[in-house]
């Protein structure tokens, strides 16, 4: 995928998000299975997970060359990344408590999805920035997967909020088959 169908991505992905939590009533909102997350807290947990994204890749390349290094292979397909978080996940992988969402009330919900929209559109102008060249050579840490690639960050970013739309979605729907 080049940065242009990256971006492209991330921006549908995020905006989807954000329109599916904005028409969601304050029980949806707040509702959580036992030991889950509630859409707020999933909302939070994409806010704490983009921001550090999108301070990163903005950060001169020389600044991350000197704290992560540099690429030592070519950068996965987005297909091979997803691949590897569900493998993460399956193997018990959990939110480090960096990520972990505080509790969320109904009154945050718009200030929360400004919020997300205002970070996903400055994370879209920054990866629109970055050449393709620098996608592949810079990395970052992530908690779970490791060393990734920018571009495999960006696919992961990507990635992180559609699964946790669809989280949402399906807590729901078994919720509404219960009532």
């Amino acid at each position: 995928m080049n940065k242009k169908e990256i971006v492209s991505l991330l921006d549908h992905a995020h905006q989807s998000f954000a329109d599916y939590l904005a028409a969601l009533d304050e029980h949806d909102f707040l509702f959580a299975k036992e030991e889950k997350w509630s859409a707020g807290q999933q909302l939070d947990h994409i806010i704490k997970s983009v921001a550090p994204v999108n301070m990163a890749i903005g950060l001169p390349r020389f600044i991350l060359k000197w704290k992560f290094g540099v690429a030592n292979r070519p950068s996965k397909t987005y297909e091979a990344i997803v691949a590897k978080y569900k493998d993460k996940l399956s193997a018990g992988g959990r939110s480090t408590k960096q990520f972990t969402p505080s509790p969320i009330s109904y009154s945050q919900k718009a200030s929360l999805l400004h919020t997300l929209t205002s970070l996903n559109k400055k994370l879209c102008a920054k990866a629109t920035a970055a050449s393709e060249e620098s996608l592949d050579k810079y990395i970052l840490p992530h908690p779970l997967l490791g060393k990734l690639t920018l571009r495999e960050m960006l696919y992961f970013t990507a990635y992180h909020v559609q699964h946790h739309q669809l989280l949402i979605q399906q807590a729901l729907t078994e919720n509404e088959r219960k009532a």
